[in-house]
């Protein structure tokens, strides 16, 4: 997965993702959605052959990158913890 910033404002973001796999873009997604300065939440998915997934992230209020960062740290630590 490859990650490039689409656009950025004060309080949003959007990043596009090259070979996105919602096993992983879902659950920071669902920890985004959790989090209650965030305000919208959307994974955009157009045509797969045309353009690369997205993910647009708007705070109420300040940077949207550290709340992205808490969330993809979060589920690396669930994820690490799991044992076989």
């Amino acid at each position: 997965m490859q990650l490039q910033l689409v656009e950025r404002t004060e309080n949003s973001i959007k990043i596009g993702i090259r070979d996105a796999d919602t096993t992983i873009v879902m659950p920071i997604i669902e920890k985004l959605n959790d989090n209650k300065d965030v305000k919208i939440v959307r994974f955009i998915e157009t045509h797969p052959e045309l353009e690369m997934p997205e993910l647009y992230v708007e705070m109420y209020e300040g940077d949207p990158v550290p709340a992205i960062i808490e969330a993809a740290d979060e589920i690396s630590a669930y994820f690490s913890d799991i044992k076989s």
